[in-house]
């Protein structure tokens, strides 16, 4: 790349490339730039993955791996071994496969996963 030629590019979730209603109390903007793929998930109060995803996807437990910054609400975590973490707002975690996770309170659980990291070690 020739010097003074860098690029600035970025979408916004709020108009995304796509929309994706994948289980019951979740939904998933997808916006893609620069060739990375980024998820806004919002998940309602009530969701929890064993209950809302596990009957799409089977498996006992989430085999996926995650990297999430949490925007809003809160988020508890059940790792296969029983360790357990909460997350809020301003909290970035990395989740390996082998976890339940679901909604803390009342208020809609706001997240930003970095798709590519999933697509990378799932």
């Amino acid at each position: 790349m020739a010097a003074g030629s860098e690029i600035i590019t970025g979408k916004n979730f709020d108009s995304p490339d796509e929309t994706r209603r994948p289980f019951e109390k979740g939904r998933i903007d997808v916006v893609t730039v620069g060739g990375l793929t980024f998820y806004r998930e919002t998940l309602e109060p009530g969701w929890q993955w064993s209950k809302h995803v596990k009957p799409v996807v089977g498996g006992e437990s989430c085999q996926r791996f995650h990297v999430k910054i949490f925007l809003a609400g809160r988020q508890r975590i059940r790792m296969d071994d029983g360790t357990e973490m909460e997350f809020g707002p301003g909290d970035v975690a990395i989740m390996h496969p082998g976890h339940d996770a679901w909604v803390v309170g009342d208020e809609p659980n706001v997240l930003i996963e970095l798709a590519d990291a999933v697509k990378r070690q799932g």
